[in-house]
């Protein structure tokens, strides 16, 4: 429903000073507060009382949060400092929870939290309590008020050091306020925010505490910490649940960026806005995804390709998700930064749409519809004002709770005021002049809390200069939700679940959103009489996974480390080889934020095949299944289970008989992928380190089999990449495959490469690497490298973190020549005169005439090598092939690491804590 703008008999600034109407008491049985720290008690804080509030239809809890103000550019101090989508953790000090008897402007508003903090050790020098409130959510039957709280600053302290945000919550039955969590050491293992009941009692909350993901990296032989979000800005806020009773805490989602506001649909299913922001995948942005209280079924719902339905032209987010009346979800449609605190409610169906324009049948069509008129998602002003929260009420009558602000303008500063003047032009209701005049710029809003009736806005809290009323919800009691029980495993399913691994079942990699590109058919493609193991053009996966990145308290080392071409780190999973269908069925660790490459025979990125762009989790057990692929541009409904066209891949066509020409031994049910009947009949594949292919479809009663390969570490002379040494012999969950180029592609340049006679000590051909792409020659004299290309140790002089040999790979560089048995770089002509640094003109001689003084410029020499993968370098492979002027110079399973560096980065290193990296 699109409610039209308010309408006002006089101007609510002339209401709210005109306020003065007498406040009644909110006065009920005299209760005092259970607090958990020592020493509080009920304060004599401003609107407080001796006297507890108790629950009641029509009652109203609010949070007062003071709007922060920073210094612009031009000097300005009295401008509101912008909010940020990303920084959930951003701490307002001074704000405090109210209970309102009422939705009546004369009911009394009693703050209930300040008493946590009465000690005057909480107080600044002016008596004022900063501690700061968020997020309230209600009990199904309303007895229960649960939020977020954070102390205030301690000051002097350390960023680490400082109070974290904390999970409490009110008892309306007994006025007790209580910290969820007992042990002051784990309530402040983490930021706690935006709490919601689950139907069994049980707390769902958003926190960095990173549960599992700590203990993951733990065994992975790391320090334990919370890893940064993928942009390294704060802490990764990921879904977490806690049983109050017993104080048990998992966590179930495990994104690398922010999983937020989530809420519970009367399905049971938990909706919540996750910031998609995989680094290098161009994806960035906060879209709506639903997920089990177990942590399974993780799914994809809303928004992916429609941040572009802002209001001019401005690029919108899916934030801080709530129930609508409907069952639907209403959001706050608004950019990631917002100086108004506000952004423009709307109604999205969830239900029939993917997209904005766009239903789950890929019909065109209306996803999302705004509940307010003239609002703008930019966050420009409006003559219909600014609303900061909207809490819809559950009893059918279309009414909302609303934060909101009127449009208000004030003239501009002078042109000569001096910098750090304070903009105390007063403010002025806004008109379309003003917001079209330049002489006006937007004024901080003032905010109260009110009740929306269709055109009729009614106020609640009189609005207060400086300060924000949010959060509001009505005291009332609602439907709970559906209970979605812990998911049972069956034998198979528990056995991965112990070993902390789940399953990944691909139909077909040659599935792009339904369609079939394999080219030549899939079917076609399955039968080894039609297409041979070579002809096959996707081969294996790659499984991938994002490394951790601590915060600079955990470990501060120096961007460098990243490499310069890339922000990120990854790490490998393992291998696994995709069948001739292309389908994909391989046990995953669990509780890893992963993604996958499709490869080619030769363990390489197979060019345009697109990046995945999501990162995948399953849950210890969990099945996860998915038709095919899909492009990140593409406009068809993809990754959610229940939009997305047909698979491409039917799977068998019979039961009981194996696919076409295959080894009988594997027969098929109906319907059955390649990798399903291979795990049925043979067992679920395991990932490998090695690039392995054993030819397991062939019948050899018709047709040899194709011959078996690999591209092994053990073939290595070098270091091998693999985490540890007992995961060569067997994979586990806690197997990483981790390349840092100092350790494992340098080492690689200068590793002895020479053919002897046979008396095996003449030496017939030397094709180290170093001794050509080096600066000097056996006899230790000055060269020129072979295509200028320095592969030699020693310190780069543009970056001394790194080797010369990977900046001169990858970077451009000076030619060089030899002058007088010293490197020198080759200085050209470029065409330009010098000038008269006074005159800007040609400097002239004694007699007036121009003197021309040739500017020289050095000679720029491309790197070698080129980011976007191992096949995006294809001259570099070429000079080792058949053929090529370093014919078998590298072993394949060299060429192989060298190809998956590329296709992963190309970083500098791939482990922050390696001891190597560069320390602040």
């Amino acid at each position: 429903m699109l409610l039209p703008k308010p309408n006002f008999i006089k101007s609510a600034l002339t209401l709210f000073n005109s306020f003065n109407a007498s406040k009644n008491r909110f006065l009920l049985g005299a209760c005092s507060l259970s607090v958990l720290l020592s020493g509080c008690s009920l304060g004599d804080t401003e609107d407080s009382t001796a006297f507890c509030p108790v629950s009641s239809d029509g009652a109203v809890a609010f949070v007062k949060r003071p709007l922060l103000f920073a210094e612009r550019n031009d000097g300005n101090v009295n401008v509101l400092e912008q909010d940020d989508l990303r920084e959930p953790e951003t701490f307002r000090p001074g704000a405090r929870l109210f209970i309102k008897g009422s939705t009546l402007p004369s009911a009394q508003s009693v703050d209930i939290t300040s008493s946590v903090f009465s000690d005057s050790s909480f107080l600044n020098d002016d008596g004022e309590l900063l501690y700061d409130v968020k997020d309230l959510s209600l009990s199904w039957d309303a007895s229960k008020l649960v939020f977020a709280m954070r102390a205030p600053e301690i000051e002097g302290a350390d960023e680490e050091d400082q109070p974290k945000w904390n999970l409490w919550v009110y008892d309306f039955d007994t006025c007790s306020l209580d910290r969820v969590i007992d042990s002051n050491t784990t309530a402040e293992a983490g930021q706690d925010i935006a709490p919601v009941f689950l139907p069994d009692d049980r707390i769902l909350f958003s926190s960095t505490r990173q549960q599992t993901a700590k203990a993951i990296l733990l065994d992975e032989g790391k320090t334990q910490f919370s890893a940064l979000d993928d942009a390294r800005n704060t802490e990764a806020f990921n879904l977490h649940v806690i049983d109050p009773l017993d104080q048990d805490i998992t966590q179930i989602t495990f994104n690398q960026s922010h999983d937020l506001d989530p809420i519970v649909m009367p399905s049971g299913k938990i909706v919540f806005s996750r910031w998609d922001n995989a680094n290098g995948s161009g994806n960035n942005g906060m879209n709506l995804y639903e997920v089990n209280p177990d942590g399974t079924q993780l799914n994809y719902l809303y928004g992916r390709h429609s941040h572009d339905s802002g209001d001019a032209g401005s690029t919108v987010q899916y934030a801080k998700p709530q129930v609508s009346p409907d069952s639907g979800v209403i959001v706050q449609l608004r950019e990631f930064t917002s100086s108004t605190q506000g952004g423009v409610p709307t109604q999205v169906d969830i239900d029939y749409f993917i997209e904005a324009d766009q239903d789950v049948d890929g019909n065109p069509g209306i996803g999302q519809t705004p509940l307010i008129a003239d609002l703008n998602t930019s966050g420009e002003q409006t003559l219909g004002g600014t609303y900061g929260s909207v809490f819809p009420l559950y009893d059918g009558s279309g009414r909302m709770l609303v934060s909101w602000s009127i449009c208000r303008v004030r003239q501009v500063l002078a042109d000569d005021a001096p910098v750090g003047t304070v903009n105390n032009n007063p403010p002025e209701v806004c008109t379309e002049s003003k917001l079209n005049d330049a002489d006006y710029e937007a004024a901080p809003p003032l905010y109260g809390l009110w009740m929306l009736d269709g055109s009729t806005q009614l106020p609640i809290e009189v609005p207060e200069e400086g300060q924000q009323f949010v959060d509001a919800v009505l005291i009332s009691e609602t439907s709970r939700p559906s209970l979605i029980a812990q998911a049972s495993l069956d034998a198979e399913q528990q056995a991965l679940a112990d070993s902390n691994l789940g399953m990944l079942h691909i139909r077909s990699v040659y599935d792009f959103d339904g369609i079939d590109v394999s080219g030549v058919g899939i079917d076609v493609l399955a039968d080894p009489m039609q297409t041979t193991a070579d002809e096959r053009p996707i081969r294996f996966m790659r499984i991938e996974k994002a490394v951790s990145i601590p915060d600079d308290d955990v470990r501060d080392f120096q961007n460098s480390a990243f490499g310069g071409r890339v922000n990120y780190m990854r790490e490998i999973l393992g291998y696994v080889p995709v069948e001739p269908d292309g389908s994909v069925k391989v046990a995953v660790p669990a509780n890893v934020a992963m993604a996958f490459s499709l490869l080619d025979e030769n363990g390489r990125r197979v060019t345009g095949t697109p990046r995945h762009n999501n990162w995948l989790t399953v849950m210890p057990g969990e099945s996860v299944e998915c038709i095919g692929c899909h492009t990140g541009n593409s406009e068809v409904p993809h990754g959610r289970r229940d939009s997305g066209p047909e698979p491409a891949n039917p799977g068998a066509t019979s039961t009981g008989v194996p696919f076409p020409n295959t080894e009988p031994a594997l027969f098929a049910d109906f319907g059955e992928t390649m990798a399903e009947v291979y795990a049925r009949v043979v067992g679920l594949r395991a990932l490998t380190p090695d690039i392995v292919f054993d030819d397991e479809w062939t019948d050899a009663n018709l047709r040899t089999k194709f011959a078996s390969f690999d591209y092994s570490y053990s073939d290595l002379q070098t270091t091998s990449p693999i985490n540890q040494a007992s995961c060569a012999a067997q994979w586990t969950s806690q197997c990483r495959i981790t390349i840092n180029y100092p350790e494992h592609i340098h080492p690689l340049w200068g590793l002895t490469r020479q053919i002897l006679d046979m008396d095996g000590v003449t030496v017939l051909q030397d094709n180290t690497c170093t001794t050509c792409h080096n600066i000097v020659d056996e006899a230790n004299a000055t060269m020129v490298p072979a295509q200028q290309l320095d592969l030699s140790n020693g310190p780069s002089t543009d970056e001394a973190d790194h080797f010369k040999s990977y900046r001169e790979l990858l970077f451009n560089d000076n030619e060089q020549e030899l002058v007088g048995g010293i490197l020198q770089d080759v200085m050209v002509d470029s065409g330009e005169f010098e000038l008269d640094p006074v005159t800007g003109e040609l400097p002239v001689d004694d007699e007036g005439n121009p003197i021309f003084i040739p500017i020289l410029e050095p000679v720029v020499v491309s790197p070698i090598l080129r980011t976007g993968g191992a096949n995006n370098n294809q001259a570099f492979f070429d000079l080792f092939a058949t053929g090529g002027v370093h014919e078998d110079y590298l072993s394949q399973s060299e060429l192989r690491l060298i190809s998956e560096w590329l296709d992963i980065g190309p970083q500098y290193w791939n482990d922050p804590f390696n001891p190597g990296v560069p320390i602040n």
